[in-house]
Formats: structure tokens, C-alpha cells, sequence
């Protein structure tokens, strides 16, 4: 898929921090783009993705909703890719996981129904690959063939971790049910620290949100790219992290070490 002008993806919830690197990636390799947003209007929403380059020519936003069913079928159609990115939010968590899954279900549905689309990547989480019960000892390795147990992480109250793996599980399902060609991004994500006091006491796997966004696109481009593909760039704890923030970025509020 080297020649990629006049080439048209689609990318949904857009506005979110992943999907807009993906978008800026996109529209500099010349591909026009499709994008989801809850409310096109809200300028808190677009007017980052509106100062792209290329955007004023080959960037076009939809309204959709990911729990309304056939709301995707008009961004999908006529375009070769589809980035799912968008999950729902809720301020109570346990209340994520039926419209994770309803919400991916609804983007393959609309998906299978238009001819033009080649190839779906889907944006997973490391989460949704780590958490099973198999012991932790120095010579396991965790890769794309692990997938976390749902019933473990209720235990441990982890919603969003549940709603990501459900979401994954039941697309996979949904694509071999209706030969969608699909591929999963599943990355280690931070979620920034915003105005937080104190960080967590641990070291958990981190990836460059633009590395994300390029592997994306990769899998997309590339014709072998198949299954899941785990990010991580390295392992590190939450306390050098914080360290290489406050020197890059002083006037962010960040918790003190």
C-alpha cells in the first residue's frame, strides 16, 4: 500500500490522545481521513485536528455514536481502513463494559456491511494481554498469545482493564465470524498524571504515543500484518517517569518525588 494519495481511513473518536497522533501520522502520508467525534460542533474536540497539516483538504468529521447502532455505516463507507480507537466513558467504571463491547460491535457491524474496507486495526491494551493467573518468574514472557482473564481482574475491581479485554475478545470473534481482516494494537498507554498529588508505587511498561500511532498505520499498510502486536518500549517505574517529565515539561503540575 505504498501509493497511499486519494486513499481513503477512517479513524473513530478521533479527539482522543492516540487517535490524534494517528490522524497527524495519516494526513502526512497523504491519505484523506474520516473522522469520528461525538459532537463535531465542540470546537474542544476538532480545533486541534482542524490545525493539522493537510487537514484543511483531506480531513472530515462525522457525528457517530458508538452506542447507536448503524451510526458508523456513513464514516466507514468508501474508506480502505478503519482505525478503531474510540471507547466509551463513564464516570462509573463498572458501567464501561457492556458499551466497550457494544460500541466495537457496532463499529466492525458497520465495517462488514461496506465492501470498500480492506483491513481493520483495532486499539487494544497491553492490559487486556498481562493479566492472567500464570506465575510471574523471571523466564516467563508475556506476548501476543496471552489473554487476560476476566474473572481474575473482577477480584481485583479492574473495570476498564475488563471492558478492553471483553471488547477485544468479542471483536475477534465478531471479524472470524465475518471474515474481517483485522489486526490489534495492543499498547502500554499512560494516562497522564493531570494535576494528581501523588504517583503509584510501581513499574509498568510505557510506550511513545507516536511509536502508537506508527504502528498503527503499519499494520494497516503492511499486507502480513496479522493478529495482536504488544507495544512496550520499556519497563520503568512511575517515579523516573515523573523525573523526566518535570525536567521536559516544568510548568506541568506533576506530583513532587
Amino acid at each position: 500500500m505504498s501509493n497511499v494519495v486519494g486513499k481513503t481511513v477512517c479513524v473513530t473518536g478521533a479527539s482522543g490522545y492516540v487517535a490524534s497522533w494517528l490522524v497527524k501520522q495519516l494526513l502526512l502520508r497523504g491519505y484523506n481521513v474520516n473522522d469520528s467525534v461525538r459532537n463535531p460542533n465542540d470546537p474542544r474536540k476538532t480545533q486541534h485536528l482542524l490545525a493539522l497539516e493537510g487537514a484543511e483538504n483531506r480531513l472530515k468529521f462525522f457525528k457517530a455514536d458508538l452506542l447507536e447502532e448503524g451510526s458508523f455505516d456513513s464514516v466507514v463507507e468508501g474508506c480502505e481502513g478503519v482505525f478503531h480507537t474510540a471507547s466509551p466513558f463513564f464516570n462509573d467504571v463498572a458501567e464501561l463494559i457492556d458499551p466497550a463491547v457494544k460500541g466495537t460491535l457496532n463499529v466492525l457491524n458497520s465495517c462488514a456491511k461496506a465492501a470498500s474496507v480492506k483491513r481493520v486495526v483495532l486499539t487494544s491494551f497491553i492490559a487486556a494481554v498481562a493479566y492472567e493467573r500464570k506465575p510471574r518468574t523471571p523466564d516467563v514472557v508475556i506476548d501476543e498469545n496471552w489473554f487476560t482473564d476476566p474473572d481474575y481482574c473482577k477480584g481485583l475491581k479492574l473495570w476498564y482493564v475488563i471492558s478492553k479485554t471483553l471488547a477485544e475478545d468479542s471483536a475477534w470473534k465478531f471479524a472470524k465470524e465475518k471474515g474481517i481482516d483485522m489486526v490489534a494494537i495492543n499498547p502500554a498507554i499512560l494516562n497522564l498524571f493531570k494535576g494528581a498529588q501523588t504517583f503509584p508505587n510501581e513499574s509498568v511498561g510505557w510506550v511513545n504515543v507516536k511509536d502508537v500511532a506508527n504502528a498503527h498505520i503499519q499494520a494497516f499498510e503492511i499486507p502480513s500484518a496479522a493478529g495482536r502486536y504488544c507495544l512496550v518500549e520499556r519497563v520503568a517505574h512511575y517515579s523516573e517517569l515523573v523525573n523526566i517529565l518535570h525536567k521536559l515539561y516544568p510548568c506541568l503540575h506533576l506530583p513532587q518525588n
